[in-house]
Formats: C-alpha cells, sequence, structure tokens
C-alpha cells in the first residue's frame, strides 16, 4: 500500500503525519522545547546505588536524575553480577537513554549502546550480526549476513543488527551505511574522553531526519515538506545516505495550510477524543490511565445484520482495524486491554482476532498480542519508548486534576457547611463568608438556603456569600471576618 509522508515545520514544533489512502495512520510530534531522549548518548555519574531493587539512580544533566536497572548494564562476560559490585558511586560510566521520561518516572537508561543507520544498527560491545525479526525467511536472513561480513572492513570490530531497509541495498549502500556508523562511534569515543560527567555526548537525529532514515521505504510514494530550510536539509541527508528518496522529496509551496489541506487537524482532534465513532454504528470508549490503557467496543446504533449474534461479530471486525489504526495514531504503549463484545461463537472470536493481529502488523513498534482471556478480553503489550499524543498535547484538567469528573453543586455545599463548623469550634469570628462559583451560591440562595440558616442558627453567627466568577465549581473559600 503506498504511503504519503506529511512533514509541517514551524519554529516552535515539527508534526509529522503518514498518509494512506487519505486516511492519517501515524502522527509525530516533536517540540524544541521538548525534544524526545531516547537514543541519546551521556556520560553520567553514578548518584545513588539501590541492592535491594538492584537499580541505581544516574546524574546526566536532567532535572530527574535517570534509572538504570542491573539487567540494563552490558557485561562481557556470562556471570551476572549484582549491581552493587558493578557500580559505585560517583563512578563515570556511558549511558544510552531506551525510554524517554515518562510521567513522574525519569529516563529510562542502558550501559549496551547501538547506533541507528540508515540499513543497519550498529553494536559497538558486541561481535554478532543480527537480523530484523521482520525478515523471516532463514535463507534471506543468511543471506544477507554473509553480504554484510562481504563488505566490512578487515579486522572491523563490533556488531550489528540488520534492518529490513537492507533486503534489497546495494553492497555500496551497506559500506556507506558502516563508515558513517563506524565515524559517529569514534567522534563519540573523542568525544568522551575529553569530556566531565554529566554531559550529553551524541544526540539523535531530530523528527524530520529520523523519518526519512527510518519510515521511507518502496511504499512511500512522496514525502511532502512545507519548509525551505527542512527540505533542503533533507535532500542533503538523502543525497549522502539514501539516494532513492531524493526523487520523492518534494517541497509544498501552497497557501493552503499542508496539515489543513490533508485534514491532518481534524483527524488530531479526534484523536484527542475518548470516543471514535465506527462507521457501521458503534464507537469504542478510549481511556490512558498510568498503569494502561482500555479500550472498549460497544454496538452503539448498529442493528444491522441478520441476527445480534452477526451484528456483534461485525462490529467486532470494524473495531480491530480502527483499534490498531488508533494505537498508532494516539502513540499509545505499555499494557493494553480490549475489550471486545461478548462472542459466543469461538470461530468469531479466532476470526476477529486472526483480524487484529494482521491489522497490528503494519505496526513499527513492536507488538505482543494474547489471545482471549477467560474474561473475554484481549491483552497486548506495544513497546512504549515516548510519551502518547494525549500527553504531548494536553496536560490533567485544572479542575478535575484528570478524574474526568467533578463533584457536584450539592457535595460542595455540604463541604462548606462541615467546613464552616470546624472553623466555628476554632475561632471567635464576627461573620463567616462563603466565596464560591455561581453554581454554589445559586443553590445556597435556593434549595440549600434552609440549611444555610440551620447552620447560622447552630454556631450563633450570620454567613454571607460572595461569587466569584473564575472559581471553578470545586472552589471555593471561607473568609473570617
Amino acid at each position: 500500500m503506498t504511503e504519503e509522508i506529511l512533514i509541517n515545520v514551524t519554529p516552535q514544533e515539527t508534526r509529522v503525519a503518514a498518509m494512506q489512502q487519505g486516511a492519517v495512520q501515524e502522527l509525530h510530534i516533536e517540540r524544541g522545547s521538548q525534544r524526545g531522549l531516547v537514543s541519546n548518548v551521556y556520560i553520567g555519574k553514578v548518584k545513588r546505588v539501590l541492592p535491594g531493587m538492584q537499580s541505581a539512580f544516574i546524574d546526566i544533566g536532567l532535572e530527574r536524575s535517570a534509572f538504570l536497572h542491573v539487567a540494563d548494564i552490558w557485561e562481557n562476560s556470562s556471570d551476572a553480577k549484582p549491581i552493587e559490585k558493578v557500580l559505585f558511586e560517583g563512578q563515570s560510566l556511558l549511558v544510552q537513554v531506551i525510554k524517554d521520561p515518562i510521567g513522574t518516572k525519569g529516563a529510562r537508561l542502558s550501559t549496551q549502546l547501538s547506533f541507528a543507520g540508515r540499513l543497519l544498527v550498529y553494536l559497538p560491545q558486541e561481535s554478532h550480526i543480527g537480523v530484523s525479526q521482520r525478515i523471516e525467511n532463514e535463507a534471506e536472513r543468511e543471506s544477507l549476513r554473509g553480504k554484510l561480513q562481504q563488505v566490512l572492513p578487515e579486522g572491523h570490530k563490533g556488531g550489528y543488527i540488520i534492518r529490513t531497509q537492507a533486503e534489497s541495498a546495494s553492497d555500496g549502500e551497506l559500506r556507506a551505511d558502516v563508515a558513517y556508523l563506524d565515524k559517529l562511534w569514534n567522534n563519540l569515543q573523542q568525544q568522551s574522553q575529553k569530556t566531565a560527567a554529566p554531559a550529553v555526548l551524541y544526540k539523535e537525529l531530530d523528527i524530520a531526519l529520523r523519518v526519512l532514515r527510518d519510515c521511507v521505504n518502496e511504499g512511500t510514494s512522496r514525502i511532502l515538506v512545507d519548509s525551505r530550510e527542512t527540505h533542503e536539509r533533507l535532500l542533503a541527508f538523502a543525497n549522502d545516505y539514501i539516494a532513492d528518496a531524493v526523487p520523492k522529496l518534494e517541497r509544498y509551496a501552497g497557501t493552503r495550510p499542508l496539515f489543513d489541506l490533508y485534514g491532518v487537524e481534524e483527524e488530531i482532534e479526534r484523536a484527542l477524543s475518548r470516543r471514535v465513532d465506527l462507521k457501521s454504528g458503534g464507537y469504542l470508549i478510549i481511556d490512558q490511565t498510568e498503569a494502561l490503557t482500555t479500550i472498549d467496543v460497544n454496538t452503539g446504533g448498529f442493528v444491522g445484520g441478520r441476527n445480534f449474534d452477526d451484528t456483534i461479530f461485525k462490529t467486532n471486525l470494524e473495531a480491530a482495524q480502527v483499534i490498531a489504526r488508533q494505537l498508532r495514531l494516539r502513540n499509545l504503549g505499555g499494557i493494553i486491554i480490549c475489550d471486545f463484545i461478548d462472542m459466543d461463537s469461538a470461530e468469531h472470536r479466532d476470526a476477529v482476532l486472526e483480524e487484529f493481529k494482521k491489522m497490528l502488523e503494519n505496526d513499527r513498534t513492536r507488538i505482543s498480542v494474547n489471545g482471549f482471556s477467560a474474561l473475554g478480553l484481549v491483552e497486548m503489550t506495544r513497546k512504549r519508548t515516548r510519551e502518547s499524543l494525549a500527553h504531548v498535547l494536553c496536560e490533567p484538567c485544572p479542575t478535575c486534576q484528570g478524574r474526568g469528573e467533578v463533584k457536584t453543586a450539592q457535595t460542595v455545599c455540604y463541604q462548606i457547611l462541615r467546613e464552616i463548623v470546624r472553623e466555628a469550634r476554632q475561632f471567635n469570628a464576627r461573620e463567616y463568608r462563603i466565596l464560591a462559583s455561581q453554581q454554589v451560591i445559586d443553590l445556597f440562595l435556593d434549595e440549600e438556603s434552609q440549611s444555610l440558616a440551620q447552620l447560622s442558627d447552630f454556631i450563633g453567627k450570620p454567613v454571607s456569600l460572595q461569587v466569584e466568577t473564575l472559581y471553578s465549581q470545586e472552589q471555593y473559600d471561607i473568609i473570617l471576618m
């Protein structure tokens, strides 16, 4: 299936949309003030070693210390050592970010370094040659290993993972990738010897260049860029490393904004909504929490089909296709629970699961899917390395603090009444004044006026009301006069 890549650039952020058949399949957003850290290499300083957790906190120069687990420490021997035998406080070491800081968690690190090129991933501490799991034919895997070994310089050190893009690469292209990665590693080693910790030694390419390196393939028909400067940078990079991409690069100079022209802006808004409508009349409800993401499938207004079982089956089939796309679009990661509508037929369940796995094959991110559980849920994981779209573009509601609900005006009224009783027992004020939202004050003047009068009699002091138009429904103050 052919794919178009749209790149929208402003001084503040770069946005990338991958389109197939006119529909947005993936969205990537990178802001200059919030560049992702994954693949960056630092010289860090061990701040604290925690033997009980077999982990350590490493200062790499960020606001929060980064986290290194013993399982992510590279060792050149098969004997696993406890972390307190490997690291000590104040020690300097080379580390690479494998997960961005997410929520309250610091970045996650590894001491096993890897550097991605166009066709290869270079592993300077290893010696073996691996092949991408997406290349399943064993004969082809062996052929690619042999091809790479032939172009490696004599006495070359380090290992490689051959990426899927290398399937049709020439010997010259492989040599160019090896040379590029060697130069990168040598420069980094030299810099590490003259730099004091904590400091960054290598930064991953920005999003526009990463997309060109990682996402462009034979199925990419064109890459539209609406910035002259970025278009020139991409052309220079493509000329050096990806000659096939040069004729696909086009500069968009139209008067209408690129994302408006292709309907991407509307798609972004829809991708921030809890509800996703299905063409059949059903809908999905997507909820993100700290621990996992839940996706609930509902039939909604869909009553088609010969019988109810057929209706459920068709809704679940469509949902399987839409969920796979929404995962990519929203960049949802971690544990994901899909609650399809219950199906009595094992044949229907198998068909829905097969369709779901088939649609997930288009995902560039590593995914693991379990079958239907005893409760009829499909449990899966999707590798999470960067924040989801919602976490990049949104923040918790200041009124509900991310709960998605607010206390009713009546609940707030009763809360205020209880607090005035507490205040009256501690302080001998002349009068108590309630500052609250219009909704709460209206309730005190109407339905809860008797409650307010009873309170005033009980404490023996007058209680007055004042509307604060800027207060949310849950906000209030009690002033002692």
